[in-house]
């Protein structure tokens, strides 16, 4: 009876400490194992895309563009505060001798013309971006198609855009910075 009590602690034992093994030691990923040939190495291109598009002369039709649609919104909105303002002043003046439904008219076409305006600021302010989106999209169309041009030439398998310092460190031996490249490419079109 003994020896088969024992017999079960110990392999409760064995069965605990294989367990606690499993949870303390993490398994790793083996390395591929050697072999003669040399490990392929893979080639690639980086740029700043704000460079390039800034490089463009494109770009500046387009931002000169974007400046002066900004500029008639910008106009119409002050347009539209100033319509408001009068209207508020003309209410202050005035909201001693109103009777209380005309107060109440007032104040609501006061909060209506309000609540317009900032709608208008906003779908602006989307309009705009729009537009900026829109005008740039040929601009980055011909970036896509340059950097398959010099991928294919070069034999980079993938090409990295660089802005926001998304690209702190490269290895010479395998990244290059295409900018140059990429831009006499695009000036000869």
């Amino acid at each position: 009876m003994t020896k088969k009590i024992l017999s079960l602690l110990l392999t409760m034992t064995t069965a605990m400490a294989l367990q606690a093994q499993d949870v303390q030691e993490p398994v790793l990923p083996q390395p591929a194992p050697q072999t003669a040939e040399a490990p392929q190495t893979y080639l690639f291109g980086y740029f700043s895309y704000s460079t390039i598009l800034k490089s463009m002369t494109e770009y500046q039709k387009v931002q000169q563009d974007i400046a002066t649609l900004r500029k008639q919104y910008d106009a119409e909105a002050k347009r539209v505060e100033d319509e408001f303002n009068r209207k508020y002043e003309d209410f202050l003046e005035g909201q001693r001798d109103f009777a209380p439904s005309i107060l109440k008219k007032r104040q609501n076409e006061l909060q209506d013309l309000l609540d317009r305006n900032v709608a208008f600021k906003q779908e602006a302010q989307r309009l705009l971006q729009q537009a900026e989106q829109d005008a740039l999209a040929p601009l980055k169309a011909r970036v896509s198609e340059a950097m398959g041009q010099l991928a294919a030439i070069r034999g980079y398998a993938f090409i990295i855009n660089t802005d926001g310092d998304t690209l702190p460190w490269v290895d010479p031996t395998r990244g290059e910075d295409i900018n140059a490249t990429l831009l006499s490419i695009l000036q000869a079109k």
